[in-house]
């Protein structure tokens, strides 16, 4: 990482409130291994050492606004993590919290697991499978205390995948874009429908960048319905009180 690269991570950082200066190294080295896995396989499409430190990097450290994911040995599973994104930069700065980086696509998790193996990231297991599998998993459902999730689909779809793998009392953090009231309405009406309720919707913009963000947390209030989650592709065909596209 340039002296460039590591002043966007510091500035990025401390617009959120955190002090990533020990962890420079680590997140140096993420970008290295990275930029080279990517030269052999497509795993993002971000390219330019600034876009990889702001819109993955700091954008995956936004998760911990509001203190959503505070306490300890909590059990955090990452739905369409990617290349490990938001898994990898909170497993870097919360070393005492477990993860789990979900995702359908075997080579994303091939390299998350690779990654996590060099960086020496015990606290991170990455599986390959699909939240509508895991939520009718014994092993998995109402397994978690958090569930996070970055960019995957609409409110309704996520409260679909993620409270089932929610313990009660746990909580479904959702980083997006701008959200839509229509979007809003429809994860309220959701998230009632599989056991919880939205809690906390915090717009802001990402450091350095200015680019319109929203933290949406959804609280597990009680146990899901057994027939959610729906079988593999449902719910992202048929959203739960939801007809936009």
């Amino acid at each position: 990482m340039t002296p460039e690269g590591e002043a966007l991570l510091r500035q990025g950082a401390a617009e959120l409130g955190l002090n990533v200066d020990a962890r420079v190294p680590a997140f140096a080295a993420l970008l290295d291994l990275l930029v080279e896995a990517n030269s052999r396989v497509n795993l993002t499409a971000l390219k330019t050492e600034s876009d990889i430190v702001l819109k993955h990097f700091v954008d995956s450290l936004s998760c911990l606004r509001g203190g959503h994911l505070d306490g300890e040995g909590l059990r955090v599973l990452d739905i369409g993590t990617g290349a490990g994104f938001p898994s990898l930069p909170l497993a870097i700065m919360n070393p005492q919290t477990d993860f789990t980086p979900l995702d359908s696509i075997r080579k994303k998790i091939d390299f998350v697991r690779a990654a996590a193996a060099s960086l020496n990231l015990t606290n991170v297991s990455p599986q390959v499978g699909r939240a509508e599998t895991l939520g009718r998993d014994a092993d998995h459902r109402e397994g978690y205390d958090r569930v996070v999730c970055r960019a995957v689909a609409a409110l309704p779809i996520l409260a679909e995948l993620g409270l089932p793998l929610l313990k009660t009392g746990g909580r479904l953090v959702a980083q997006k874009g701008p959200i839509s009231e229509d979007e809003l309405r429809a994860g309220r009406r959701a998230a009632g429908e599989v056991g919880g309720r939205v809690t906390v919707v915090d717009a802001f913009t990402l450091p350095v960048l200015g680019d319109a963000r929203t933290l949406v947390v959804i609280e597990k209030t009680g146990p899901t319905p057994a027939k959610y989650p729906r079988r593999e592709g449902v719910p992202n065909q048929q959203p739960l009180f939801w007809t936009a596209r």
